[in-house]
């Protein structure tokens, strides 16, 4: 009787670290021209339309960064959290609130014109997003639930909230009964960057974040406590670190990016609130996030490649006739081939042959 183990390496690969992302990245093309071939498309044809299509026009360039802003934004907030072993599944539900909380302004206030109008509709998105986050933080300290299970059933929460004002008391009178809200001001938008194409000052602030995070990580004390908190939380606690401040402020951070990404998303390429908002960018984020390694700067580029899928799987829609959720598929494959990489990195494969012992139990012996 055989089965397989996993065994802890006494010391991982450098080289391999460095490379997961890029050969993980090179496993998913791999499978998902398997993929097209199985489904009668064109493996070359289809892997063209998807991550190559979409680069040749200017105007794409623009969407990429569209896409790419929300996911880097995100991704930076959760990579905090993951840093500090702390499981921020929720980050839809805190990129929803955060896009509600900062619309208070244009849709209850729309005669507001002023230059303060767009920077504070933006803190205030990032209080939502960070409120909504104490939550779970909040049950985690002090009821000791896990954290994973209240975040993603706020997440749907969130939604419902959201359905709920704009189809009630927030929908647009003038709207023809459309399920949205009123069309945002020129001062309530974020501006764009080009005239040509629609990418917006929330790329830029998505970037801005990732390096702040990058260099919170990495030259100040608070990323210092992240790190040995995540690494062992008794050994913050030799240090003098507190668990339980440091389960809110890495909540409240991850919440804060994932309300500004929300606010940005709906003051700039939507413009106004309308019951889908995201195609799903909180949990694409925790790809982005493990694919650059939990590094802001790596989650920059990783943000690029998942905004990719989104308009590869648009123009493959487009040209191929096939179903656009392929880019879901291309996604989940990508996260399984990151963490199957990671998992390979730390741990070797181990066959243990069982032989039955005459009082019925099993003795192992490994076979290296």
């Amino acid at each position: 009787m055989l089965r397989l183990e996993l065994v802890k390496r006494p010391q991982r690969s450098a080289l391999f670290s460095m490379l997961s992302p890029f050969i993980a990245f090179v496993l998913t093309v791999i499978a998902g021209a398997i993929m097209f071939a199985m489904l009668g498309v064109n493996p070359a044809r289809a892997l063209y339309a998807y991550f190559v299509s979409p680069l040749t026009e200017v105007w794409q360039l623009h969407e990429l960064a569209i896409k790419a802003a929300p996911l880097i934004m995100v991704g930076v907030g959760l990579a905090v959290c993951f840093r500090a072993n702390i499981w921020n599944i929720g980050a839809e539900g805190q990129f929803t609130m955060g896009a509600v909380a900062g619309s208070i302004l244009p849709v209850l206030y729309p005669d507001l014109q002023g230059a303060y109008l767009l920077p504070l509709m933006l803190l205030m998105g990032m209080m939502g997003g960070a409120a909504y986050a104490c939550i779970p933080a909040f049950l985690k300290t002090r009821f000791n639930t896990n954290e994973i299970l209240t975040s993603l059933m706020l997440v749907y929460v969130a939604q419902l909230f959201l359905d709920w004002v704009v189809r009630g008391p927030w929908r647009d009178p003038m709207g023809y009964n459309f399920p949205q809200t009123v069309r945002f001001g020129a001062t309530a938008r974020l501006p764009e960057l080009l005239d040509s194409g629609r990418a917006n000052f929330g790329f830029i602030l998505s970037i801005i974040a990732a390096v702040l995070v990058w260099l919170m990580m990495s030259r100040m004390l608070k990323g210092f406590e992240v790190r040995v908190l995540g690494s062992s939380s008794r050994a913050g606690r030799f240090a003098g670190f507190s668990v339980s401040r440091m389960v809110f402020f890495a909540f409240m951070l991850s919440g804060a990016l994932a309300g500004l990404a929300g606010i940005s998303e709906v003051s700039g390429a939507i413009g106004r609130l309308q019951p889908a908002i995201s195609p799903g960018y909180g949990f694409a984020a925790i790809i982005v996030a493990f694919l650059g390694r939990l590094n802001p700067l790596g989650i920059i580029a990783a943000g690029l490649v998942l905004g990719l899928t989104y308009l590869g799987g648009e123009a493959a829609q487009s040209s191929l006739g096939v179903s656009d959720k392929l880019a879901r598929v291309f996604q989940g494959m990508l996260l399984f081939f990151v963490l199957g990489c990671d998992t390979l990195i730390h741990y070797r494969i181990r066959l243990v042959k069982k032989a039955a012992t005459p009082d019925g139990a099993a003795a192992g012996e490994g076979v290296q």
